[in-house]
């Protein structure tokens, strides 16, 4: 009864995946300052120093279904910013989303909004050519293969998915004012911060213009 008060209230329940990175911070900040009700989902929560009456810390780690699940079970919405490290080669992104998909199926969930990057599928063509040529491919080539394979699995799930593609990530203020959903030969500045990227994941809960789509984000 709890979840269709809050859903009718427009406050929900959240789940966080990738909670103690910065986009992940962010989320959780300004889902409880919008009244929502947050749970970040940590491997560690002595790293995890946010402290509120709506938040609510799932120790686990994605890649073990049975702890994701657990969590999962009763949530509204789930939001993943995963990531990891470029040198960090292993494929949490996907992995870790395939059981955060398998959970969300399994147990009737069905929005399911993601962070990935600008430069996957049809966004590589607004990649400026040293990222396109030379940063890509010697650089973040695991991970972009990592994020390739995670929005693939995602486009294939039944779930009700936003895919969300920010251009470089910065630390800068939350403006509300960026760019979104642009064509590949928009002029944008490459470049986004990581509170504006959370304002804007969170506007998705209640707008359905991105849903099943991979809108860009950046200035």
């Amino acid at each position: 009864m709890t979840a269709n008060t809050n859903i009718q209230s427009g406050k929900k329940k959240l789940l966080i995946f990738g909670a103690t990175g910065g986009t992940g911070l962010q989320l959780v900040e300004q889902a409880l300052e919008q009244g929502h009700t947050a749970a970040a989902f940590v491997r560690n929560p002595s790293k995890f120093n946010i402290k509120h009456t709506n938040l609510q810390i799932f120790q686990g780690d994605v890649m073990d279904f049975a702890s994701v699940k657990r969590a999962v079970q009763g949530q509204d919405v789930v939001l993943s910013a995963l990531g990891a490290p470029a040198s960090q080669k292993d494929n949490v992104r996907s992995e870790g989303t395939q059981n955060i998909i398998r959970a969300m199926e399994t147990l009737g969930a069905r929005r399911f909004i993601c962070l990935t990057t600008l430069g996957i599928g049809d966004s590589k063509a607004i990649l400026p050519f040293y990222f396109k040529y030379i940063i890509v491919p010697f650089i973040l080539k695991s991970a972009f293969e990592d994020s390739e394979r995670q929005e693939k699995l995602i486009m294939q799930s039944q779930l009700d998915w936003t895919i969300v593609r920010p251009a470089n990530l910065t630390n800068g203020e939350r403006t509300g004012v960026y760019q979104h959903g642009f064509s590949a030969t928009a002029k944008t500045k490459l470049k986004i911060s990581r509170a504006d990227v959370a304002d804007f994941m969170l506007k998705q809960l209640a707008d359905d213009t991105y849903l099943r789509k991979t809108p860009g984000l950046s200035y």
